[in-house]
């Protein structure tokens, strides 16, 4: 739902505008779905798996399918490309992708697979070991040329949905900024108090796209997930399309998933 999300708002945005993206949680960049962890987590056969396997997906799907399959040079299905792969690879000449990872081993394959890319498509990346809040505050006091922000965190420490905020709140300093922000849905009290919180910001062309595949009763688990769309491209008809369709296809009996603003009402249908 990310990855889709992502490589529409890249594709809808004005052609003749230089764009740096700044990926405050980059990761690895590209990923083993034959190594011990994806095969032990089952997650890739139940997404990514299902995803390229179903021929009636919506078009909206089609720029990720494309690269996951060009990533595996159109063979079965090994490796996928996180966001750092796919983001340098929708770039267009004069713009511009910052990646910040501080794992060792992660940072260590981001720098080879991202430098290896971004030479081939003749564009600017810069791999960096630095926490990523830091260097999108550091961006964001700079001039006033169009950033985008990916802030996709782990969720491990207490303080991170503060930190996202505290980050957040820095866009309405810069005009020409905007941001995707990742969060996990886990229980509704947590997310209600989030998007409070995002509220109180008074930012400007905020969505919230959905996916809620089981009841949020379980703080324990993953129930769904949400995309925040901030000041980005106007994509509403898309992320519609595409949180309804992994809704339907990957939840249980109830799902639902659509686009709506901070006070639930729903966009693509307004």
């Amino acid at each position: 739902m990310k990855h889709a999300i992502l490589l529409q708002v890249l594709a809808a945005r004005p052609a003749d505008t230089p764009l740096t993206v700044v990926d405050t949680h980059a990761g690895a960049g590209l990923y083993d779905l034959g190594g011990e962890a994806a095969a032990k987590s089952g997650e890739a056969a139940l997404g990514v798996g299902r995803l390229m396997a179903d021929s009636t997906t919506p078009p909206e799907f089609a720029p990720l399918k494309a690269a996951v399959e060009a990533v595996n040079g159109g063979g079965s299905l090994r490796l996928y490309p996180g966001s750092p792969w796919l983001i340098v690879q929708a770039l267009r000449p004069g713009d511009a992708y910052v990646g910040c990872e501080l794992r060792p081993d992660d940072y260590g394959v981001l720098a080879r697979e991202i430098t290896r890319v971004a030479t081939a498509k003749r564009v600017r990346a810069a791999p960096l070991q630095r926490d990523g809040y830091l260097e999108a505050a550091a961006r964001l006091k700079e001039s006033d040329t169009p950033l985008l922000l990916l802030i996709d965190p782990p969720f491990e420490r207490g303080d991170e949905y503060a930190e996202v905020l505290e980050t957040l709140a820095r866009l309405k300093r810069r005009r020409a900024a905007s941001a995707l922000v990742w969060l996990p849905l886990k229980d509704l009290e947590t997310f209600d108090a989030f998007l409070r919180g995002l509220d109180a910001l008074d930012l400007p062309d905020v969505a919230v796209a959905e996916v809620r595949l089981r009841p949020l009763s379980n703080p324990m688990r993953m129930n769904g997930c949400a995309l925040l769309m901030i000041g980005v491209p106007d994509v509403v008809a898309q992320a519609d399309a595409i949180c309804n369709w992994v809704a339907a296809h990957m939840g249980e009996a109830g799902s639902r998933g659509g686009v709506c603003d901070l006070d639930g009402a729903n966009l693509a249908k307004s």
